[in-house]
């Protein structure tokens, strides 16, 4: 053996067992630092958990409370206070038609003329028989006169003077009668004329000049119609339970009441809210019992013309006096299945669930009758970002 390679081993030895103890040292390290050492790239043991989101923001109000009064909604229709079809009273050919279809017509005002030559003779031929009818009472006069003075100095018999006296009677008679005829027949030329007999709205024209119409009873031929203006009757159907209760709280007097009259509030169907404001004029003197329903009669102003004759309206009918009614933005309703809930925010900024029943919508606010209490804060804003138990940052309205 090589004295020299002999000699050098043991120095190999040594130095490959202090690379191990280096090495062996790292790896420790590493290990009590957390990570792995593979070649020059690290690996974490153990990731940190993310960060927990923040809580979300939702808009929060108040529940509301203020006096209102219980209202019932019925189904009605509106209807002019005075309606007229227009029918001529003599036949004849339409002359002349002078209406508008839609204008507003005054009482009195010309809207069709008949031919009227036919009756214009008829009433100068009543006008001469009353004229000789005149004539024949004036000789009739003149003659009972003479004959009373002759019997007085015996020229003329008792007979003879009787006779001039009913002469003079049947004269009289004759003449009344004629008069009667030429009343008539000035009635008739005068109704060749056919005027509007109401101030209203006329509708078109149903006959244009040069036809045949008849003014016979029971066949007149229609002309046209006109309604009234101004203040409409709105008929609106109430159910027996309604009724019923209705009468009850009146008689209790704790129905709402403005000056010694019922008010209802009136809706079109395109309309929001109730804008149209009346009062209870009637009703009728039974219920049909075929439907089991009263119908009421509204007296309502109508200066803008909106409720035009034969449109469906919605009547708001008070059922109660004025108390104390919660309300709360009809944003804040959530649906869950048929349950009708609010979610709440406590003071610690906790959401709860609540159940409500509702009422109707009042100036854009729901009524709540179960469910809630006044002063407490509802979520309005962000309900589907919210859950029961969570926590919540709010802002208000």
């Amino acid at each position: 053996m090589n004295t020299s390679e002999t000699a050098s081993a043991p120095v190999v030895s040594v130095r490959s067992r202090v690379r191990n103890i280096a090495l062996s040292t790292a790896v420790v390290a590493a290990v009590a630092g957390g990570y792995w050492v593979t070649g020059s790239h690290a690996e974490s043991s153990a990731p940190a958990a993310p960060p927990a989101p923040p809580a979300p923001t939702v808009t929060v109000a108040a529940v509301e409370e203020r006096p209102l009064v219980d209202y019932r909604e019925l189904l009605g229709h509106v209807d002019a206070v005075e309606s007229v079809e227009l029918r001529p009273r003599v036949s004849g050919h339409i002359q002349e038609v002078r209406l508008k279809a839609g204008e507003i017509v005054e009482k009195g005002d010309v809207l069709f003329t008949i031919d009227p030559r036919w009756y214009r003779a008829q009433f100068d031929l009543a006008t001469a028989a009353v004229d000789r009818a005149k004539v024949r009472v004036s000789i009739a006069e003149s003659e009972s006169k003479r004959s009373t003075e002759l019997r007085e100095v015996r020229a003329v018999s008792a007979e003879e003077a009787e006779k001039r006296q009913s002469t003079l009677g049947e004269a009289k008679a004759d003449l009344a009668a004629a008069q009667a005829t030429l009343e008539s027949a000035r009635l008739d030329l005068e109704y060749t004329e056919v005027r509007a007999p109401i101030r209203g709205r006329v509708s078109r024209a149903l006959v244009t000049a040069g036809n045949l119409v008849s003014g016979s009873p029971g066949g007149a031929t229609l002309l046209a119609s006109i309604v009234s203006v101004g203040e409409v009757y709105v008929y609106a159907d109430a159910d027996e339970s309604t009724v019923l209760n209705f009468n009850r709280l009146r008689d209790e007097g704790r129905i709402h009441m403005e000056n010694g009259r019922v008010p209802v509030d009136i809706q079109l169907t395109d309309e929001t809210g109730f804008p149209h404001r009346g009062y209870i004029e009637s009703t009728d003197n039974r219920v049909d019992p075929g439907t089991g329903s009263l119908v009421y009669r509204m007296v309502v102003p109508n200066q803008d013309g909106k409720l035009v004759p034969g449109l469906s309206a919605r009547v708001r009918l008070p059922v109660s006096a004025s108390q104390p009614t919660l309300l709360v933005s009809e944003r804040a309703i959530g649906t869950d299945q048929s349950q009708k809930f609010v979610l709440t925010v406590a003071p610690d900024k906790t959401v709860g669930y609540r159940s409500v029943k509702l009422g109707p919508l009042v100036e854009g606010k729901r009524v709540i009758r179960d469910g809630l209490r006044a002063n407490e804060t509802v979520i309005i804003n962000g309900l589907q970002h919210a859950r029961p138990g969570m926590t919540v940052e709010t802002t208000s309205m």
